[in-house]
């Protein structure tokens, strides 16, 4: 029974976050009072990617350490050439401009992580892109900012290392060390992990759109505009700029998801300590719509990835690492 539910949420990912997301709209302390613990909530999941993964899914992608750099260098080209291209197109006003090309600047998120997961990507090289552009942010992102729009902001290097590290690296580590030292005896909390994975993502997508209701209902078609082109374009350009410096299949699609997907929320920070309330506008509204198009990626991917996989006895697991003994593990999106 336990177990029929939890498939149920899995294959239900997509109407669950647009679910909530509405029922957010309609009333938002049914979902903002999530926000203190969101990180806790990232946490959790990461914590459940860790257990689907093995150590040496980390030794082959910093053996493949071109292909992380890969993805790095395409997040801190693509995202602010496009942003800085779309506010010369559509002409926005110079707060909201700023807004965009902060969002472009930006490292890439955690969220690139969950959306990796449930696209059956490569997981483990979406956490070190994400390691490693976070801890070039402190730099890379005031640079970028005084190159695109002349204006000068500070990055605290230490809080980002903080973050990442208990968000992201702490839960991660801890899933893989259990998973090495437990095995067999977890096996039943693999099957259900990722139904508790769901409904985190889409409360935690949710709670973002509780908090920012007035601006999503205000409608701001222009910056909307922005967002969503500008969340499609690094999709689209990441997945085929990593295919152009040689990627495979599955590292195309983490790519595109690395690059497509932003930190908004230090965007939305950024811009309420240096510029204003009409430059955190595009990073709530970026927040919002790459979570649910990261969703609506991800479950297109899976369905692919399920349909083509290999069923015989040598086919390996969704991260490359993982053989027949493990496939219960592999999470349905």
């Amino acid at each position: 029974m336990l177990l029929r539910l939890a498939g149920a949420i899995e294959r239900g990912f997509l109407p669950l976050a647009v679910g909530f997301s509405v029922l957010a709209l309609v009333w938002p302390p049914l979902f903002t009072w999530i926000r203190p613990h969101i990180a806790l909530g990232l946490g959790i999941i990461m914590f459940g990617m860790g257990l689907t993964l093995e150590f040496t899914d980390f030794l082959r992608v910093f053996r493949q350490w071109r292909m992380a750099g890969t993805g790095v260098l395409l997040q801190y080209t693509v995202m602010p050439a496009v942003a800085w291209t779309l506010c010369a197109v559509l002409k926005l006003p110079p707060e909201t401009a700023v807004g965009v090309l902060l969002v472009g600047a930006c490292p890439s998120g955690t969220a690139s992580n969950v959306i990796s997961y449930f696209a059956k990507a490569d997981v483990a090289l979406s956490v070190v892109m994400t390691l490693c552009s976070t801890l070039l942010a402190p730099l890379a992102t005031p640079l970028l900012m005084e190159l695109l729009a002349g204006q000068r902001i500070h990055v605290e290097f230490w809080h980002m290392v903080r973050s990442v590290f208990w968000i992201v690296a702490f839960p991660l580590l801890d899933g893989l060390i259990i998973r090495r030292l437990l095995r067999e005896r977890i096996r039943p909390l693999l099957c259900i992990f990722p139904s508790i994975s769901v409904l985190t993502i889409s409360a935690v997508i949710a709670c973002v759109v509780g908090l920012n209701q007035k601006t999503i209902m205000a409608f701001p078609a222009l910056v909307m505009a922005a967002v969503i082109l500008h969340n499609a374009a690094g999709f689209w350009l990441g997945h085929y700029g990593a295919g152009l410096l040689g990627a495979n299949r599955r590292g195309r699609r983490t790519i595109s998801i690395e690059v497509g997907m932003q930190n908004s929320g230090l965007a939305v920070a950024l811009a309420g300590a240096f510029f204003g309330p009409a430059a955190a506008l595009p990073g709530a509204i970026f927040s919002l719509w790459q979570n649910l198009a990261g969703v609506f990626l991800a479950r297109l991917w899976a369905r692919d990835e399920e349909s083509s996989c290999p069923t015989g006895p040598d086919s390996a697991g969704p991260t490359g690492g993982a053989g027949p003994a493990d496939r219960t593990a592999t999470p349905r999106a």
